[in-house]
């Protein structure tokens, strides 16, 4: 009788000290969460001091810009998880593995301004063909509502980026334009009209590592001003060359092939130097495999840059004939290390209209 009776004590106790001792492992975690916390903080301020910009593809910004956009990731219901961005913006939303040189395919969206609500269609501009029916109706994707509703018809690009071909300076086609279509290219510049394409669902970015801002598109091209130029009037230009970066992720233990984490562009406005080879006009010279006779740019050259002495310059010749345009783009495949469902963080840091 005396050892059931301290049988049940022994149990009561053990009962009555069990929920204590819950309660100080729940104080001694929110304090070990908030002396984290207060780490995190210094380590982000610290790198914040140091320079470090919320915009570029390494792991140190991609942690500022996740701190920086914390407030913006929902909780889930029943567990206490964060969930990612592209959870939150695009749920149900599954990632996609390309294999070594599988093409994949970007389209164009509508040229577009803040300055005006008119937008055009990118195929209306005076630029390459867009790719062979055969060619789009393999790569067709679905239209969202919001397309459906405006009538919007998605269109591939006419750039080819087979995954993991990094390209040097590409010929595209050559343009030749005049009179009311030149007119109209200038006006697209003044009113500063921006071309956007989508690669794996990503829109495409132009990001600067100082200014620390990324904005989506590019624009067609720009304006100087006579005390830029020297000139009596503004002198506009055209972006015809495209620098494309794609990152990528490979992680063998996780998923087959590569995972695209990052679409960039950097445009260039360039002078080509044309051939003695005579070239048709608004034909693919990738795709007829004409890659000889351009001085600015071969495969073997240098990469064209932004330099004031080479600028396209939107004007007809001395004696009004029509201007010829040669299009032209490279891509850079990187690797990195920022995970797929983090992609989406940089679009939210914003650019200087916002």
């Amino acid at each position: 009788m005396t050892a059931r009776l301290l049988f049940k004590a022994a149990l009561l106790l053990t009962l009555l000290a069990a929920p204590t001792n819950n309660v100080f492992a729940s104080k001694a975690t929110r304090k070990q969460r908030k002396a984290e916390d207060r780490e995190k903080a210094v380590k982000m301020a610290n790198l914040k001091a140091a320079g470090q910009d919320q915009v570029s593809m390494t792991k140190e910004a991609a942690e500022l810009r996740s701190y920086e956009l914390r407030k913006k990731k929902r909780k889930g219901l029943l567990r206490k998880k964060e969930a990612s961005l592209a959870h939150v913006l695009f749920p149900g939303a599954s990632p996609e593995e390309y294999g070594d040189r599988e093409p994949v395919p970007a389209f164009v969206e509508l040229v577009e301004s803040k300055k005006t609500q008119l937008p055009f269609e990118f195929y209306d501009l005076p630029t390459c063909p867009q790719p062979a029916e055969k060619i789009q109706k393999r790569f067709r994707q679905r239209r969202n509502l919001g397309s459906r509703l405006m009538g919007h018809k998605l269109q591939m690009a006419p750039y080819s980026f087979p995954t993991k071909v990094s390209k040097s300076c590409t010929p595209l086609c050559v343009v030749e334009v005049g009179g009311k279509q030149l007119r109209w290219l200038r006006k697209l510049v003044d009113r500063q009209y921006r071309v956007h394409l989508t690669l794996d669902q990503l829109p495409v970015l132009m990001r600067s590592k100082e200014l620390n801002y990324a904005v989506r598109g590019y624009p067609v091209g720009f304006k100087a001003p006579p005390s830029y130029t020297g000139l009596k009037e503004d002198e506009f230009y055209l972006y015809n060359h495209l620098k494309f970066t794609i990152t990528y992720r490979e992680e063998p233990s996780e998923f087959e092939g590569v995972r695209i984490t990052g679409f960039d562009v950097h445009p260039v406005s360039i002078t080509h130097h044309f051939g003695d080879d005579k070239v048709e006009f608004e034909t693919n010279l990738e795709a007829a495999n004409k890659r000889e006779g351009w001085d600015t740019c071969s495969p073997d050259g240098d990469s064209p840059v932004n330099e004031p002495e080479t600028y396209l310059a939107l004007r007809s010749g001395p004696t009004g004939e029509t201007m010829r345009i040669l299009y032209s783009y490279e891509v850079n495949w990187v690797d990195s290390d920022i995970p797929w469902a983090d992609r989406w963080d940089v679009y939210l840091v914003g650019s200087p209209d916002d």
